[in-house]
């Protein structure tokens, strides 16, 4: 009732002509595009519409610098099949995967609601008195 819902689904041999692989969509669902090269496989998340997020499964660490440097979505993991672990860290992707101009978790949510002071000064000369460590009193 309200919706349509699907349990935790694979989809395998998934082409870049298909609607599951063009329509971004949200749950329990992975789709499995199968690349030839690297360099195939690294353009699919680059060139997609939508950049929310990709993961790499790899025992290689330059394979993994590389892969997150230059793929352009918003969230990368390496070896972990969810990239967002917990809330603080900034949820969402890129591109069309964003929606509005602030996400909604991490730094970049608080900052959404924070005012920023910025105050700069220059004290060239004065009496250098310290600092008091107490709490001041009438006495």
């Amino acid at each position: 009732s309200g919706g349509n819902y699907l349990g935790p689904t694979l989809f395998d041999h998934v082409t870049k002509d298909m609607s599951i692989y063009t329509d971004e969509i949200f749950g329990p669902v992975l789709c499995i595009v199968r690349a030839n090269t690297y360099e195939e496989a690294l353009a699919l998340p680059t060139e997609h519409e939508y950049g929310n997020g990709v993961a790499i499964f790899t025992r290689d660490g330059d394979t993994a610098r590389d892969f997150t440097s230059r793929v352009d979505v918003g969230m990368v993991g390496v070896n972990v099949p969810i990239p967002v672990p917990i809330a603080y860290y900034t949820f969402g992707g890129w591109k069309a995967s964003l929606f509005g101009d602030h996400h909604m978790h991490g730094p970049e949510g608080v900052r959404f609601y924070t005012k920023l002071k910025t105050i700069t000064t220059r004290w060239p000369t004065g009496i250098r008195a310290g600092a008091d460590f107490v709490m001041p009193t009438m006495e």
